[in-house]
């Protein structure tokens, strides 16, 4: 048997979690939470109460709620697009893999609901204007961009305008019909369906639609 020393040692709240899984606990129920009541409507305390934790521990790992988007935000990128792909793959099998043509049903629902979460509430609330507003080298879409360039570097594009237009033009040509759907439920009727627009979508930014002059 211990001493009385030795066995106040052991007591207290136990610290059963690290920092870093909390805070991807945190954040992954905050997207939830985002997603379902908005940004606006999601308290602080709405957070601590769905992730089992205090208020002081949710502020100590995320300063404030506008910290917190972004931090979803940020964890959502890798979801977005693909990188990297081999530089030289054709432009259509590579823009199919950057745009995860191949992406789960769960994962596509996911990245369209951040996508329309993003366009829908940092409008809408001047302590979320810094992620519409963060430079082009750091917004989701900079890495397509610089494919485009080392593309047109490789004589395998012909870009009309700058690489980052063309960058949201693309973007929104595979994501804007669903990300801006009136209805909540983002699913595609099916995986094959999906797949159809995004291959659809690239081609017609690739070679547009006017029929091949004649010789």
């Amino acid at each position: 048997m211990g001493t009385p020393d030795e066995y106040c040692k052991g007591r207290g709240r136990p610290k059963t979690r690290g920092d870093d899984t909390q805070r991807s606990t945190i954040v992954e129920t905050s997207r939830r939470l985002f997603v379902q009541k908005g940004y606006g409507a999601t308290t602080t305390e709405d957070i601590a109460a769905a992730c089992r934790i205090s208020k002081q521990t949710l502020y100590r790992l995320f300063p404030s709620k506008p910290t917190l988007f972004a931090a979803v935000v940020e964890a959502g990128r890798p979801q977005w697009l693909e990188f990297p792909v081999p530089e030289d793959m054709p432009p259509q099998q590579a823009l199919e893999r950057i745009f995860r043509i191949n992406i789960s049903d769960e994962e596509d629902r996911e990245r369209l609901e951040l996508a329309r979460l993003r366009l829908t509430e940092c409008p809408s609330h001047p302590d979320l204007h810094h992620l519409i507003t963060e430079p082009v080298t750091n917004h989701p879409l900079a890495p397509l961009a610089c494919w485009m360039k080392r593309q047109e570097e490789l004589g395998r594009l012909q870009l009309v305008g700058d690489a980052f237009s063309l960058a949201r033009m693309l973007a929104d040509m595979v994501f804007g019909a669903m990300v801006m759907n009136s209805f909540n439920d983002l699913r595609w009727p099916s995986g094959e369906a999906r797949q159809t627009h995004i291959r659809n979508a690239i081609s017609v930014f690739l070679h547009g639609v006017s029929a091949a002059p004649h010789a």
